[in-house]
């Protein structure tokens, strides 16, 4: 093997600064340009791209060594540098170049299976079966660069602001509620498992029963649920929890913690304090508990409108106690045809409506697919709740009013991405507040709680607890929203013993349930709980946010695809029938696998 050149500096920081100075460079290939009398190797870091030539000037032997070079060839070059004759203006080291006078090859290369440049083309796939080398593009590395520098601002504002960094453990109890665990088995207790957690969150309230007072913790947290372009199997939270505070008191210290990171990771001024809705007005006006606010195209309740109507498609929802909602897409009528319309009833399909009715408003004429059963003057009254001009394109939703909501929240922030309206640069934060407390599982046949069980309900919505009416109750419970997604949420916690018992009775958990589930939980709280609440934010997402990409597996070093397997390394996969016998385990596979 070649002796090993110590790099004197970065392919990427070598400036005219440097010219005439002998400089030590290592990195990769990236391309080999030969002119016969001339070499020229592109050669790449972690920092960019540097010019080297291998000519005039370079020994005999160092140039025939040159010749031998490929593509991501693993080489050091040592060299002086000079100005370049043919400047690129694309490349930031476009001004100059290193004269070679000496060139390690530490390993040679194949040729690799994917280009290694940012405009390659492949299969989101095949980048993650060959992600070793899809990290050496260049914005792959910027990434990671900015996702370590993330690290560091979160860090040192939170030690300013008095937290302490406490490790919390990652072999837990499986939880009761919510998503499903990644489960552990134990060797030497056979039989019984550990859970890897979805949050630390039973630990960190327990170090708020023992006195940290202020805790943050960058924790590894995994769920073993459906995945989406914004969510994995294991993931990285921002955690935190707060004694001896209310609501506004972790909101005012998270607001600045935003201000902070959007200002030294992208130079970008939040104003504050932040704007805030409640669930109720989100759900109403956008469809949805985390509404991109870059967009209009609000949600209109019809319900007065078409109460007496002849459709009866919207009187027996209105019968049936679900809403008629519709939201207009302003000026957007022509951009649509009937057969968009078409796919666009099909999308919403997919969340339990049965149709999408639509209203286009042109000049002199009203049009609808439903124009049978409305005159021109009831078009009209319609449209002129929207507000409604020439061009725009009204489309109505009925039905239950979760399924109303998820089919309009959906199509606003859908129809707007295509539309090219959602600008990834243009940043839109807010509070959604005062969450359902519980809401009712068809599954379970039951209610659950939205969040979690130690979520405190609103102070003033308590007594409804006594009388049953428990969808009435609300929480203190908080999302911090940005563009259309959910950074981080959070809520009060429950300290007081005997309202978290009530808690459990409402979710129909018996005594033996209790201990089971929570018991060590429970018992700490006999000792005397402070008042306290917290938050965790969603580092790989806001990382994702701060980037303007909408896919998370851009901002993780190694990802899992979107059936939650790594491609590179084959993970998950099976295990000997020794290993499984040493745990105590069978395996039974469902039946066809």
């Amino acid at each position: 093997m070649d002796k090993l050149l110590k790099r004197s500096c970065y392919c990427g920081e070598v400036r005219e600064d440097l010219i005439g100075k002998e400089i030590t460079v290592n990195g990769w290939v990236a391309k080999k340009r030969n002119l016969g009398s001339l070499i020229f190797a592109d050669i790449r870091d972690r920092k960019g791209i540097v010019q080297v030539v291998f000519g005039d000037g370079t020994p005999a032997d160092v140039l025939e060594k040159a010749n031998s070079l490929r593509s991501e060839y693993t080489v050091g070059v040592k060299g002086v540098v000079r100005e370049r004759e043919s400047k690129n203006a694309d490349l930031e080291t476009g001004a100059v170049e290193i004269l070679a006078n000496e060139l390690s090859i530490y390993a040679e290369a194949e040729t690799p299976p994917i280009y290694i440049k940012d405009d390659d083309n492949v299969s989101g796939d095949l980048r993650l079966k060959y992600r070793y080398l899809d990290l050496r593009k260049p914005l792959m590395q910027k990434t990671l660069a900015f996702r370590s520098k993330m690290y560091n601002v979160i860090r040192n504002f939170y030690y300013e602001n008095g937290f302490i960094e406490v490790e919390t453990p990652v072999l837990a109890k499986p939880t009761p509620e919510g998503a499903r665990d990644y489960l552990v088995p134990s060797r030497v207790n056979p039989g019984r498992f550990y859970a890897l957690p979805q949050s630390p969150q039973q630990f960190k309230q327990l170090l708020m029963v023992g006195g940290t007072d202020r805790y943050v913790q960058i924790a590894k947290c995994y769920r073993d649920e459906d995945l989406r372009a914004d969510r994995q199997p294991e993931f990285t939270q921002i955690d935190l929890e707060m004694s001896f505070v209310d609501q506004e008191d972790i909101l005012e210290v998270q607001e600045r913690f935003l201000k902070r990171l959007f200002k030294e990771m992208l130079n970008v001024d939040i104003q504050l304090p932040l704007p805030r809705m409640t669930w109720d007005e989100a759900m109403n006006r956008y469809g949805s508990d985390k509404p991109d606010l870059r967009i209009g195209f609000e949600l209109h309740d019809l319900a007065d409108m078409v109460k007496d109507c002849n459709f009866s498609v919207f009187t027996d929802a209105l019968k049936d106690g679900g809403r008629v909602m519709g939201i207009d897409m302003n000026g957007c009528s022509p951009k649509f045809s009937r057969k968009d319309i078409d796919k666009m009833t099909e999308s919403v399909k997919t969340f339990g409506a049965k149709g999408l009715v639509w209203i286009r408003k042109e000049e002199g004429e009203i049009k609808s697919s439903v124009g049978k059963f409305f005159s021109q003057e009831e078009l009209e009254k319609i449209c002129a709740e929207f507000n409604a001009e020439v061009g725009d394109l009204i489309l109505i939703c009925s039905g239950k009013k979760e399924v109303v909501w998820a089919s309009l929240g959906f199509l606003r922030r859908d129809l707007a991405g295509k539309l090219g309206m959602l600008d990834p640069k243009d940043y839109k934060l807010l509070w959604v507040v005062d969450f359902p407390m519980f809401e009712w599982s068809d599954e379970e046949n039951r209610y659950m709680a939205m969040h979690h069980p130690f979520t405190s309900p609103k102070k003033e919505d308590i007594h409804y607890l006594e009388s049953g009416e428990l969808d009435k109750i609300y929480a203190d419970a908080y999302d911090i929203v940005i563009n259309g997604y959910e950074a981080g949420g959070g809520s009060i916690r429950i300290h007081d013993s005997k309202l978290q018992k009530k808690i459990f009775e409402v979710l129909q958990l018996t005594e033996e349930d209790i201990r089971i589930k929570f018991g060590f939980f429970i018992d700490a709280f006999k000792y005397g709980a402070p008042p306290h609440g917290g938050l965790a934010f969603g580092l790989d997402r806001l990382c994702m946010l701060l980037l303007g990409t909408d896919d998370i597996r851009q901002v993780i070093a190694f990802p899992k695809n979107q059936n939650a397997q790594c491609v590179m390394s084959e993970a998950p996969t099976i295990v000997t029938e020794q290993q499984l016998e040493e745990l105590s385990i069978a395996v039974r596979l469902p039946e066809g696998k």
